[in-house]
C-alpha cells in the first residue's frame, strides 16, 4: 500500500500547519493524529486518531500522552512520523525513534525568536528537524530551513 506515515499535531496552529502539508502526504498511506479528532472530521479526514493533550508542566498527563504515543506507533506501525508540535507530537516522535522509525519535527512558524521547548527536545529524537525561519537554522546542530509552511 505504500509508505505508512503518522502525521501528528496538537489542535490550533499546530494542526493548521500540518494541514498545509496535507497534499504532500496524499501520496502516502497517512494516518492523522490530533488532540481533538473533530478537527480532522471538519476537514473531511476520516479515521482521525486521538492522543491526549498535555505539556511538560503536567507530568502525570505527559506520561499518559507518552503511553498513548507508544500504543499508536505500535498499533499502526508507521515508517515515518511527522509532527508540527506540540508535546503530543514530540511524544509520538520519541516513541517512533525508540522503535526505530524515521521521524520529522517541523517547528511552528510562531517560534520566530527561538525554537519551542518541544522543538529543542526533538533534537534528540528527530531524524530530521526543521525550522520555518531561516535565521534559526543551524545545520551543525541538525536544524534545517526548507521553507515555511505558511
Amino acid at each position: 500500500m505504500g509508505i505508512k506515515v503518522l502525521a501528528v499535531a496538537s489542535g490550533g496552529g499546530h494542526w493548521e500547519q500540518l494541514l498545509r502539508l496535507r497534499a504532500a502526504f496524499d501520496q502516502f498511506d497517512t494516518r492523522y493524529v490530533t488532540t481533538d479528532p473533530a478537527l480532522g472530521w471538519r476537514e473531511g479526514i476520516e479515521d482521525v486518531l486521538s492522543i491526549p493533550d498535555s505539556n511538560r508542566n503536567g507530568p502525570v498527563a505527559a506520561l499518559r500522552t507518552m503511553w498513548c504515543a507508544f500504543a499508536l506507533v505500535l498499533r499502526h506501525r508507521p515508517e515515518v512520523i511527522v509532527s508540527t508540535g506540540a508535546f503530543p507530537g514530540l511524544a509520538c516522535l520519541i516513541a517512533g525513534r525508540v522503535l526505530g522509525r524515521r521521524t520529522v519535527w517541523i517547528d511552528s512558524i510562531a517560534n520566530s525568536e527561538e525554537l519551542s521547548a518541544s522543538g529543542r527536545m526533538a533534537r534528540y529524537f528527530a531524524t530530521l528537524r526543521v525550522t520555518q525561519w531561516q535565521h534559526l537554522a543551524n545545520p551543525d546542530q541538525g536544524l534545517y530551513f526548507l521553507g515555511a509552511v505558511i
